[in-house]
């Protein structure tokens, strides 16, 4: 069994909010006048008519300032790129954008998106039963576990990259969203890495991530990565190709 993940990303989380949010940390906002902006934003969302300290709110603001506004001094050149991204890519890739940004700040968001990944790999549809079951079997029987797992896959679906099939609680996936640009795949494999426990990965591996199961990412090889400064690739054995973290 693994060890208890640090969950993090325990609220359902809307696009247009990491868009917002993004945005205003681009533009150059302060701290202060982000989270003033945010929570005048998600007043009539969450924790309706009230205001307390660690409620619904308070949580989902969290999540997005340690996205994009409050990350870890060792993200901030990922954060930064990230945001130059969102400023010259087509709005259809912003999801993506965002995904990477929240695998890289919220491990335990990589982990429910390859179980879903996982399943969908293995059957056309999924149901919320059978993401819990992976999550326990790899985790164990922890509440905290299983709510965030949820309120993620709603996020999923709200972000467009899972849809209702009609039976309660089953999901199918939408068209997976082809992503051509270089330095989005370069900076997409650098954000798999940043998920992950270590500081570098096989080339193959990322590209086959199931984590990634809402995106084509077919391009990212040994010609697209050396477009992002942040990683090294270098060729281990005969024919097998690694990215690491500089």
């Amino acid at each position: 069994m693994a060890p208890s993940p640090e969950i993090g990303f325990s609220q359902r989380i809307k696009l247009e909010w990491m868009d917002a949010t993004a945005r205003m940390v681009a533009d150059g906002k302060a701290d202060a006048e982000i989270v003033a902006a945010l929570r005048d934003m998600l007043q009539d969302q969450l924790s309706v008519g009230q205001n307390p300290e660690r409620g619904n709110r308070e949580k989902a603001i969290t999540i997005l300032l340690k996205t994009w506004a409050r990350v870890p001094a060792e993200l901030v050149p990922f954060r930064d790129h990230g945001l130059r991204l969102l400023q010259h890519l087509p709005p259809e890739h912003h999801v993506a954008i965002h995904w990477a940004s929240a695998m890289a700040a919220y491990p335990f968001f990589g982990e429910v998106a390859q179980t879903i990944g996982r399943l969908l790999r293995l059957q056309d549809n999924i149901s919320a039963p059978q993401m819990q079951r992976r999550l326990k079997e790899r985790f164990g029987e922890r509440e905290t576990v299983a709510r965030a797992a949820r309120r993620i896959q709603r996020t999923f679906v709200d972000w467009g990259v899972l849809r209702e099939s009609g039976a309660k609680g089953t999901y199918l996936p939408s068209p997976p969203i082809r992503l051509a640009d270089p330095e989005l795949l370069a900076w997409m494999a650098e954000a798999a890495i940043r998920a992950s426990e270590g500081r570098m990965k096989p080339v193959e591996e990322i590209r086959q991530s199931l984590a990634f199961f809402p995106f084509d990412v077919s391009g990212i090889d040994i010609t697209t990565l050396p477009s992002n400064d942040a990683l090294d690739v270098f060729r281990q054995g005969v024919d097998e190709h690694w990215a690491r973290l500089r």
